[in-house]
């Protein structure tokens, strides 16, 4: 399968490529910053880098670049910094998934592209009754004012729930959900879940950045896994010991 990668320079998109190679998928990845890649990426043929910052292209240069590939992955994310987190682009996450999936449409595939978003467990699934307490509400709700990357998070989400929804012919959608984040270098056991299983605020569980990339690459590469969570958020934890 050939599969686009939207934010592979990123820690857990640098593992999604990975991943993907290992399964001997074709791969292009998007990135600003190609120098900053591994050497070994340079020389694989079934990698091709293409240097853009991806939210400034066109609608009609993003469907060339995505012409062909029957997946897209979005790893992107704000930076950890003042500007990262407050400058611009505020709405990187949305308008990236919107502009690609314009650009699917544009297309006009015969088969539907499988559209892979990486998104938080503090964004709820509204398709779905996920009851949070009143505090962890309250801390949402400020988080949502004072931090454009949440926001971002879920308005991403939200555009794939209720702008493509679950019927679009053209595109198919997985929004993945991962808690807290950290930095390990071998695939180990993990856990999916349709909603999160423990407070994203007060009681937050840890996944390593390559299990999600691994889930990920799954899912492509697994008509039956797709299948099961097609038009869904999973929420994604390290197994417990």
């Amino acid at each position: 399968m050939k599969v686009l990668v939207a934010g592979a320079s990123g820690a857990t998109g640098r593992h999604l490529v990975e991943q993907l190679l290992i399964q001997k998928h074709k791969v292009k990845a998007i990135v600003r910053t190609p120098e900053k890649l591994p050497e070994s990426w340079r020389n694989n043929v079934n990698l091709q880098i293409v240097s853009a910052n991806l939210t400034e292209l066109s609608i009609g240069e993003l469907s060339e670049h995505i012409r062909g590939c029957q997946a897209i992955v979005s790893c992107l994310g704000h930076n950890l910094s003042w500007k990262g987190v407050y400058g611009h682009p505020r709405k990187l996450v949305t308008d990236a998934t919107r502009n690609l999936c314009k650009a699917i449409k544009r297309n006009e595939p015969k088969q539907a592209v499988r559209f892979i978003l990486m998104n938080t467990t503090g964004n709820l699934n509204r398709d779905l009754h996920e009851p949070i307490s009143f505090a962890q509400k309250c801390v949402i709700g400020i988080l949502r004012l004072i931090l454009p990357p949440h926001a971002d998070n879920e308005k991403a989400a939200d555009y794939l729930r209720t702008e493509i929804g679950q019927n679009n012919p053209f595109i198919k959608w997985i929004a993945v959900r991962p808690d807290g984040l950290t930095n390990e270098n071998e695939v180990t056991p993990y856990e999916i879940h349709p909603s999160p299983t423990r407070s994203a605020i007060f009681n937050a569980g840890k996944i390593s950045r390559i299990n999600v990339a691994h889930f990920m690459a799954s899912l492509i590469d697994s008509d039956d896994l797709w299948l099961r969570w097609q038009g869904q958020m999973p929420v994604i934890y390290n197994k417990s010991s």
